[in-house]
């Protein structure tokens, strides 16, 4: 079975029989976690092939910072960023997905050898992303976003979070496809960590089985963000630093993948890797 769960399946991509790891490639100076260590193209490339050889079954480059209170680059630095390392990447023969708010940098990173869009935005920031993303035939990420990284902290406001992130994401699929996007082709990501406070993003991973009555594959990404700081603090309220998250990530890659989640979007691949199947082989022996 290509998952007991009912994961769902994404045209256009490989298919698993678990839940997949997708490994994370940031190439820029200032990511919350790992800004500035993948920052030279040799460098994200090489980091990308033993994120794959850990256990990602693709990977996810990204030249922007999203991080809260990021601000953005221009186009042209992006696309210097991202198009050497997702060529380099697909010429290896790794699945690679681009990580952009940005028509531009969507269009030219499918033509490099990227075969998934995974726009933070849902398509919001930039207006061609959708008939780009159309034309190209790519799947497609909408992601749950109320605002870019300077002001999203402001606009973490609910009354239920879980009702009005799957509204706004039901929302945001219809006019995607509306836009010309295959509907067998979008993945829906409920955001975490984009306008939600700690305990908005735990009662979101509470709750993913009423994201996945949406009916289409779901990813998510909750490595080393705010929320796994918080619930790890230390008596006095510090948080540890992202790079000491993993294993918290991990717990919530195993949780997600026992919930159904089509794949997990990690910066440290080999916990993970380990987390989904062991999920697996649960669900084999249920």
């Amino acid at each position: 079975m290509s998952t007991l769960r009912g994961r769902g399946t994404v045209r256009g991509l490989p298919e698993w029989d678990r839940c997949a790891v997708m490994g994370v490639v940031n190439v820029t100076p200032d990511s919350f976690s790992d800004g500035g260590r993948w920052f030279d193209t040799t460098a994200a490339i090489k980091h990308g092939l033993e994120l794959a050889a850990e256990g990602a079954d693709l990977i996810d480059v990204g030249g922007e910072s999203t991080r809260p209170g990021a601000s953005r680059v221009d186009e042209a630095e992006e696309l210097r960023r991202v198009i050497p390392v997702v060529r380099g990447l697909a010429s290896e023969g790794i699945t690679v997905s681009v990580d952009t708010m940005r028509a531009g940098v969507a269009e030219q990173s499918v033509a490099a050898g990227a075969v998934l869009v995974n726009d933070v935005s849902g398509g919001l920031a930039d207006p061609d992303m959708i008939p780009v993303v159309a034309a190209a035939g790519v799947p497609f990420v909408v992601m749950h976003w109320r605002g870019f990284s300077e002001s999203m902290n402001s606009r973490a406001v609910y009354g239920d979070v879980v009702a009005e992130v799957v509204t706004e994401l039901r929302e945001r699929m219809e006019a995607v496809v509306d836009g010309g996007v295959d509907p067998g082709k979008l993945v829906i990501d409920p955001g975490l960590g984009f306008a939600k406070n700690a305990a908005q993003d735990l009662a979101l991973v509470a709750h993913l089985d009423r994201l996945r009555e949406l009916g289409r594959p779901l990813l998510v990404a909750a490595s080393r963000k705010r929320f796994l700081g918080q619930v790890l603090a230390g008596e006095d309220g510090t948080p540890p630093p992202a790079r000491e998250r993993d294993a918290a990530t991990a717990a919530i890659s195993a949780l997600s993948a026992a919930a159904g989640a089509w794949a997990v979007r990690v910066h440290a691949v080999r916990p993970t890797a380990d987390a989904v199947r062991v999920a697996r082989a649960v669900e084999g022996a249920a």
